[in-house]
């Protein structure tokens, strides 16, 4: 089947993409990896000791590169509804951290404790219809928030993508409501022409947690 002349430009703009060489040779999942590594480089989110869950983690860029500067303490747990090959040092749930039965085993994993730093990298697939998208990507990240409330310490970190448009000034004033502080990067591996930005919000407020 022959693909579309934007598809053909899309996959022509990939394979000539530095972060995608630079991923393929450090052996690294995703491009991805490269967004959140600036963040943390410039913020300095990991200490050791921590445990970070990385939600929607397939295939598993944040969760290898948490991992690596982690180093050997600390813990990592990803979730996604796809399945995802094994990283050494991280624990994967395959579930949708939607689903009840899903967060049950979740809970049970962190054995009553809340993580240090939750991570999202999530989108919606995509249908092209701007709006009916940018409504889906929203919800998924107030679905995030929810999470946050209930399995984040206070003091904790949050790192989400979003896209600008309907409902993202909303959801970060919202931010700005749990936590003490909230800034917006737009990571260098983060293609110019994308509508994606990320939101980072530092050091949850006490008594939000659920």
């Amino acid at each position: 089947m022959r693909r579309s002349k934007s598809s053909q430009r899309w996959l022509k703009e990939h394979f000539a993409d530095p972060f995608v060489k630079k991923a393929q040779a450090e052996g690294l999942r995703s491009r991805a990896a490269y967004k959140l590594e600036e963040v943390l480089e410039r913020d300095r989110l990991l200490k050791p000791g921590m445990t970070v869950v990385d939600l929607g983690a397939a295939p598993g860029g944040w969760s290898q590169l948490a991992r690596k500067q982690l180093g050997e303490r600390g813990r990592v747990i990803a979730i996604d509804l796809l399945d995802m090959p094994p990283i050494a040092g991280v624990e994967f749930l395959h579930g949708d951290f939607r689903d009840a039965e899903s967060l049950s085993k979740l809970d049970a994993m962190l054995d009553g404790r809340a993580a240090d730093l939750v991570l999202s990298d999530m989108a919606p697939n995509m249908s092209g219809v701007a709006v009916a998208d940018q409504i889906r990507a929203m919800h998924l990240a107030e679905l995030a928030l929810d999470f946050v409330d209930s399995h984040l310490k206070p003091g904790g970190a949050f790192l989400i993508k979003l896209f600008m448009g309907t409902g993202f000034d909303d959801y970060v004033r919202q931010l700005r409501t749990r936590f003490e502080r909230v800034v917006i990067r737009k990571p260098e591996a983060s293609r110019k022409r994308s509508a994606e930005v990320y939101a980072l919000a530092m050091a949850k407020r006490e008594g939000l947690r659920k």
